[in-house]
C-alpha cells in the first residue's frame, strides 16, 4: 500500500510522546512493505536533523514550515469563533497548497493523520482524493483531555485555566466528533479512550494501538550520571499543562513529606520548554529544572525512583513505558498509569493523594530490594506488551480491515 501520513511534528528525532508514537508505527509499516510518504511540519534544522532517519523508512519526505500563531489569534478564536484551539494550531495556507498537490500529483491507498490537530485538513483530502481511506490516530480523547484538566483546574480554583479548558472541551466535542464520523476509522491508544470515542460518537469504527517503544533502547543505559544519593525523576514536555501541574504538585504537596524522612531526595524535571509556571521551583535547593536533553535515557537510569504524579490526562504515557523499560521502580497516579493493566504494588506503585503518593516513594527510597524486583516486574511487562514488535500487527490489522471494505465508488 502506498500510505500518506500527516504530521504536526517531524517523527525524528524522536522525543516527544507524539514523536516517539509516530516514528515506530512508520518504521513498523515500512517493515511490514508498505511504501510510508510524509507530509510533516518542521524547521529547517528540524528537516535536516531527522533527515538521515527517515530516509531510512520514508519513500518520500516534504515538509512545511510550521505557522506562527501568536496570542492574540488565539484570543481572536477564542472569543470570535467556534473552533477550538485544536483545530486552528496548524492552520497554514503552505501546508494546505502542498497536501493539495500531492494529492492531485498521486494516488495513495491510505491517508493517516497523526493527532486531531491534522485533521483540519480533512476537507482537501476529500476533495482531492474522494475515495482514498482516511485514519485518525488519536493521541488522546482530546475533548476527554481537557474535561480532566477543566476539572482539575477548577478543584484548584484556578479560574481563568478552568474557563479556558471548559470552553475548549465543548467545542472538542463537537470538532471530535465530526471527525470520528468523517473518517474510515479511529485508532485509540487504549481501551478508557476506545470507550470515550464510542460514547461520543456511536458507531464509529474503533480500535485499540497502544503507544509502544523499543524497550531494547532503555533496557541498557548510560549510567554514568551522577544525581547523588536519592534522585527523582519526572520526564516530558514541560509546556504541556499536565505536565506542568505534574510537576507543580509533586514539588509542592509531595517532596516535603518525602524529604522529613529522606532528606537528600531531589526532585528532577527534565523536558522541554519549561513553563514559567515553575520558574519559582528554581529557587528551590531540593528541584532541578533541566529544560531540554538530547535524551532521556541517562536520567532515567540515574534515577532512584522515577514518578509520575499527573492529575489529568488521557492516552498513555510513553514516559512511564520508558521508565519501565528501563527498570526503574516507578510510582503513578492512577491517572498517570492510564490505559495500562497494572496492578498496585506488582509493576508499579499507585497513589493518589499526596500521602499515599510520598509514602510508596519512601518505602522504595529505603529498600533497594524492592525497588529492583519492581523494576524488574515492570520491565518485562512492557517487553511482553508494549514493544513495538508487539504493537505494530495491531496496525496493520486495521489496514487489512479496510482493504477488505473498500468504501464504494
Amino acid at each position: 500500500m502506498h500510505i500518506l501520513f500527516l504530521t504536526a511534528q517531524l517523527p525524528e528525532p524522536a522525543q516527544s510522546g507524539g514523536t516517539l508514537r509516530t516514528s515506530g508505527l512508520m518504521r513498523g509499516v515500512h517493515a511490514a512493505g508498505h511504501d510510508v510518504h510524509l507530509l510533516s511540519f518542521a524547521t529547517e534544522e528540524q528537516a535536516r536533523t531527522g533527515q538521515e532517519a527517515l530516509a531510512g523508512y520514508c519513500a518520500s519526505v516534504e515538509v512545511v514550515p510550521p505557522p506562527q500563531r501568536r496570542i492574540t489569534d488565539r484570543l481572536r478564536d477564542l472569543a470570535f469563533t467556534n473552533m477550538p484551539d485544536m483545530q486552528r494550531r496548524f492552520d497554514s495556507p503552505l501546508y494546505a497548497a502542498r497536501l493539495s498537490a500531492l494529492l492531485a500529483e498521486q494516488r495513495f491507498d491510505l491517508v493517516q493523520m497523526e493527532s486531531l490537530e491534522m485533521a483540519a485538513y480533512l476537507p482537501i483530502i476529500r476533495r482531492e482524493q474522494p475515495g482514498v481511506p482516511v485514519i485518525y490516530d488519536s493521541f488522546n480523547a482530546e475533548y476527554d483531555l481537557q474535561r480532566t484538566i477543566y476539572e482539575t483546574e477548577r478543584r484548584s480554583r484556578r479560574v481563568v485555566g478552568a474557563l479556558y479548558s471548559w470552553v475548549q472541551w465543548r467545542r472538542l466535542k463537537r470538532f471530535e466528533r465530526r471527525v470520528c464520523r468523517a473518517v474510515q476509522h479511529v485508532i485509540a491508544v487504549s481501551d478508557a479512550d476506545a470507550d470515550a470515542f464510542e460514547r461520543l460518537a456511536p458507531g464509529c469504527p474503533v480500535s485499540v494501538v497502544p503507544n509502544g517503544i523499543n524497550t531494547g533502547l532503555y533496557a541498557h543505559g548510560d549510567a554514568s550520571l551522577d544525581l547523588g544519593a536519592a534522585p527523582l525523576v519526572f520526564t516530558g514536555s514541560m509546556a504541556y499543562r499536565p505536565n506542568v501541574d505534574a510537576a507543580w504538585w509533586f514539588a509542592d504537596q509531595v517532596l516535603g513529606k518525602v524529604r522529613a524522612f529522606v532528606p537528600e531526595a531531589k526532585f528532577f524535571v527534565v523536558g522541554s520548554q519549561p513553563h514559567p509556571r515553575l520558574n519559582p521551583l528554581r529557587q528551590r535547593e531540593d528541584v532541578q529544572i533541566t529544560g531540554w536533553v538530547p535524551d532521556v535515557n541517562p536520567f532515567l537510569h540515574a534515577a532512584a525512583v522515577y514518578v509520575v504524579p499527573l492529575r489529568m490526562g488521557s492516552g498513555t504515557r510513553l514516559k512511564l513505558l520508558q521508565a519501565m523499560a528501563a527498570r526503574k521502580a516507578v510510582v503513578s497516579t492512577r491517572i498517570g498509569a492510564q490505559g495500562l493493566d497494572v496492578e498496585d504494588g506488582v509493576q508499579l506503585r499507585l497513589a493518589d493523594n499526596a500521602l499515599d503518593f510520598a509514602q510508596a516513594v519512601i518505602t522504595l527510597l529505603s529498600d533497594a530490594g524492592a525497588c529492583r524486583a519492581l523494576g524488574q516486574a515492570g520491565a518485562d511487562y512492557v517487553r511482553q506488551h508494549y514493544d513495538w514488535d508487539v504493537i505494530v500487527p495491531r496496525l496493520l490489522r486495521v489496514y487489512d480491515q479496510i482493504k477488505e471494505n473498500p468504501i464504494p465508488k
